[in-house]
Parts: structure tokens; C-alpha cells; sequence
């Protein structure tokens, strides 16, 4: 792939979609939580996608955010949109995400139906046809793809990624071997630290970082340590964050988003934990159990540049 077609590597950055307490997007909070990302040095930001609630914003809102994202990234690090949902509406976002001069867009799974593979396939080739921004395919729920539909689909210059979040291992290890380093392999999966060790010797150099909205030196700390292969390094941070905090994730269905904005607000970033319908709230016991992880967290493993509350 040239420099252009290149999907990114690294630690990812999936903002939230922050709200006043009118419920309306709260500006200074997105933007903040995107700049604190950049100075930490994550290598993208990926907007208005899982992490952004994107199935609970509206189209003014979806175009606030890329606004509010390309400001606050101002070309230094690859800007992506998600894209998804039914075909009318994702096709309405990739054209925006065009018109708005990001760098690609990340294509959700489509709306309820459980399409064949030659439906998943003109899904997504009618989007990949219809901008020339890059695109990176979502694997997860209903939207799995097969390896010939995969292979079919590389025709299209645009397509410079896959996306995991299925976490199927056999399945992940066909795909790379059969399509090779055409394309970019990202993990996806929730709290991608858990299964980042898994990926990385199927060739997959990227990962959404959860926990990088609110504990980015970690999440940087045990990458580098995973990628240098200092294990006693990668087990500590393991045992004394990672784990802990997987285990309240998986206490109720929507946390992985709303776990995110508690930890943000536990640190001392300008949000409240408020999300939309049907994702909850964090409940008072879980978010008094992430408090201590997190203070226990700063203690062993304090931060360079620390958040001034």
C-alpha cells in the first residue's frame, strides 16, 4: 500500500460523545478529550464511531463532532468517521466525511438485517464507491465477512483495513493468511488490551484503547512492553489494571461505553458520565470499584504529564 492507502498503527483514539446537562454535545469537553488523546501520543482518531454513540446521534450532531474533531486534530494524526447503519444514512455519512476533509471512515455493521456474504459485499462496495476516502471494515455482529468475499472487495484501492471485533482466532488467522499485508488488521475488541497478545502474531499492528480516554500512559506503557516482549511488565499491568477493570466492563451490557466516560470523569477531564438510551449509566458500586483501580493505578504507574483536576 502506498503512504496514502495505509490504514493506521498503533494505539487508536475513540473519543465519546460528551453532553451538557441539557443533553446537548458538549464542545469544549469533545474537544478536550481529542487533544488530551494527541498529547498523549495516540497515532489516529477515529470519531463519531462505537466509543461516539454513534447510533444515538443525529445528523447534526454527527457533523458537530467531525467539526469539532478536524479542529482539534488539525491534520496531525489520520482523522476517521464512522459509517454504518442502513445503507441510506451510511452513504449520507461517507459523502459528509468526504465533503469534511477527513482522512477515512471506519464502516459500522448494517442495520439489523443478517445479510449473505453477497449482501455484506454490495454494502460495502456501494460505500467504498462512493467517496475516494479510505475505509476500514468493522467485523462484528452481523457484518462478518468470509475470505473470498474479503478478497473480492481488494479491488477497491479505497479498502485499506479490516477491523476485528469478533475475536475469532482460526478465523482471523485464515483471513491474514490468505489476503496477506494488503490491507491493515486492526483489533477491535472490547478492552483490546486483554487480546492484543493473541493478535500480534497474526500481523495485526493496530488496537482501540478503551482505556486510553482516560489512562493513555497505560495503555502506551503496556504496548511498548507487549511489543518488547518484557512479559513481567505486560503480566503487572495486567493484574493490576487491564483485568480489573475487564472485569466491571463485563458486569452489564453498555459499559463498554459508559465505563469509558466514568474513568474520564474519575481522572479529572471535563465530562459527566451521562450516556443515552439503552446504553446505562454505570452503577455506584462499579464506579466506586473503577475509582479505586484507578487511584491504585496512578500510584504504581503515575503519568508524565498528569491531569490537573
Amino acid at each position: 500500500m502506498s503512504e496514502m492507502r495505509k490504514a493506521p498503527t498503533g494505539i487508536l483514539g475513540f473519543p465519546v460523545a460528551p453532553y451538557t446537562s441539557s443533553g446537548a454535545i458538549d464542545e469544549s469537553a469533545l474537544h478536550r478529550n481529542i487533544t488530551y488523546l494527541l498529547d498523549e501520543g495516540l497515532e489516529a482518531i477515529f470519531i463519531a464511531c462505537g466509543s461516539g454513540e454513534f447510533q444515538a446521534l443525529s445528523v447534526s450532531e454527527y457533523e458537530l463532532m467531525l467539526d469539532i474533531a478536524k479542529d482539534a486534530t488539525g491534520n496531525r494524526v489520520p482523522l476517521y468517521t464512522g459509517v454504518g447503519g442502513n445503507l441510506a444514512t451510511a452513504l449520507e455519512q461517507a459523502k459528509l466525511s468526504e465533503k469534511k476533509g477527513v482522512d477515512g471512515y471506519l464502516i459500522l455493521p448494517p442495520y439489523l438485517i443478517e445479510g449473505e456474504q453477497k449482501g455484506l459485499h454490495d454494502y460495502i462496495r456501494m460505500l467504498l464507491e462512493t467517496t475516494d476516502l479510505n475505509a476500514i471494515v468493522y467485523q462484528r455482529d452481523n457484518a462478518i465477512l468470509s475470505p473470498d468475499t474479503l478478497q473480492s472487495l481488494l479491488r477497491y484501492e479505497q479498502l485499506v483495513g479490516l477491523k476485528d471485533g469478533v475475536g475469532n482466532m482460526e478465523a482471523n488467522l485464515i483471513l491474514t493468511q490468505y489476503v496477506g499485508d494488503r490491507i491493515g488488521w486492526l483489533n477491535g475488541m472490547p478492552m483490546a488490551e486483554v487480546t492484543m497478545p493473541a493478535y500480534i502474531p497474526l500481523g495485526f499492528h493496530s488496537y482501540s484503547s478503551a482505556i486510553s480516554n482516560y489512562i493513555p500512559h497505560i495503555s502506551r506503557r503496556f504496548y511498548d512492553a507487549l511489543l518488547a516482549g518484557r512479559t513481567n511488565e505486560v503480566n503487572a499491568i495486567y493484574k493490576d489494571v487491564i483485568l480489573p477493570i475487564n472485569e466491571i466492563r463485563k458486569q452489564r451490557k453498555g459499559y463498554a461505553v459508559s465505563l469509558i466516560k466514568a474513568g474520564m470523569e474519575i481522572v479529572g477531564l471535563p465530562i459527566n458520565s451521562s450516556v443515552r438510551p439503552p446504553i446505562v449509566p454505570v452503577e455506584k458500586e462499579h464506579y466506586n470499584q473503577l475509582e479505586t483501580i484507578l487511584e491504585k493505578a496512578h500510584e504504581l504507574y503515575p503519568p508524565v504529564n498528569p491531569i490537573t483536576k
